[in-house]
């Protein structure tokens, strides 16, 4: 069964492509407008929505280009078939107003993309220094249980990142990725978690960083029942588990193999990748599999005899796909 719905798959889609979708949407409307509707100045203020959405979403330069391109296809579109006056521009009233509008659409176009890059911005730093001091204190939590696994959570978060940036996630996934990595150890009902989580403030609760947060609590609670779920007659392959909870459970099972474990020497890289293969599209979905392999033959640092290692391992993987 496939780990994303339907209506996920196409949020994606749009997301991802969202910028082309907007162009055509432009097009499309322009073309709708000057097909059927006859007195078509009257619906040059429709364009300022379309402006207006990519601003806030894509910011200050693709909301400008759009602008533009809608004032560029709109005095096209005059020149030769004309907006209920005449084609051409030999009316001045016509210029006059082309001009205004067009002025005041990229206009807006600048200052809504403005506002929206400083915003995102500003929400971007504070994210930064909550995904710091989360660091910190797991780093912290970590140091007075056992020493071996000092840094294993900022470990698995990074790991768990470049996983899921090598499948495609989108930054929203990638922060909810990172802060359930980093809080991992304590699962979602530890005491512990509860205290860090009283030390949210209140006021940043309507901020993406309180959404990454509960996204993260969610995805928690998700892997927290993944190794009752899968293996065995359960192939996780089958299951209906989110790719998130896939990266996180081979991210903190590599990273886990690499650390010298109690009466074990660690692993070194290619035999851990070996360990974790071995329960691929049963343990561990496939795909992450896959990945998981790309990033450790592209970021491990080692020695030449390990290099040599992890890129057979990545080509034994590319013969068998």
């Amino acid at each position: 069964m496939s780990s994303r719905s339907g209506i996920d798959r196409v949020k994606w889609f749009v997301f991802r492509h969202f910028e082309r979708l907007l162009v055509l949407l432009l097009v499309a409307s322009l073309l709708a407008i000057h097909g059927f509707i006859e007195y078509k100045k009257a619906f040059l203020s429709f364009y300022y929505l379309p402006v207006i959405v990519a601003g806030f979403y894509l910011g200050r330069n693709a909301a400008v280009r759009a602008a533009v391109l809608v004032v560029a296809l709109v005095a096209f579109f005059q020149m030769y078939v004309g907006l209920g006056d005449g084609a051409g521009f030999f009316d001045a009233r016509i210029v006059f107003t082309l001009v205004f509008w067009g002025g005041f659409l990229i206009l807006t176009a600048f200052a809504v993309g403005t506002l929206a890059d400083q915003r995102k911005a500003n929400a971007d730093d504070l994210k930064s220094a909550y995904v710091a001091l989360l660091d910190v204190l797991t780093f912290h939590l970590e140091s007075t249980e056992a020493h071996h696994q000092r840094g294993h959570s900022h470990l698995v978060a990074e790991r768990a990142v470049s996983i899921g940036r090598e499948l495609g996630l989108r930054e929203e996934e990638l922060d909810r990725l990172r802060v359930a990595a980093l809080l991992h150890e304590l699962g979602p009902h530890d005491q512990r978690l509860t205290r860090l989580l009283e030390q949210f403030p209140g006021a940043t609760r309507g901020l993406p960083v309180a959404g990454s947060m509960r996204a993260a609590l969610d995805l928690l609670v998700e892997y927290g029942h993944y190794h009752e779920q899968v293996g065995g007659d359960w192939p996780v392959d089958e299951l209906r588990i989110s790719v998130g909870a896939k990266i996180l459970a081979i991210a903190d099972a590599y990273e886990t193999l690499l650390m010298p474990g109690a009466g074990r020497a660690p692993f070194a890289p290619w035999t851990a990748l070996e360990e974790i293969e071995k329960g691929a599209g049963h343990t561990f979905g496939s795909e992450v599999v896959r990945a998981l392999k790309r990033v450790a033959a592209l970021t491990e640092p080692a020695d030449a005899a390990t290099t040599a290692r992890l890129a057979l391992v990545s080509s034994r993987d590319l013969a068998a796909s």
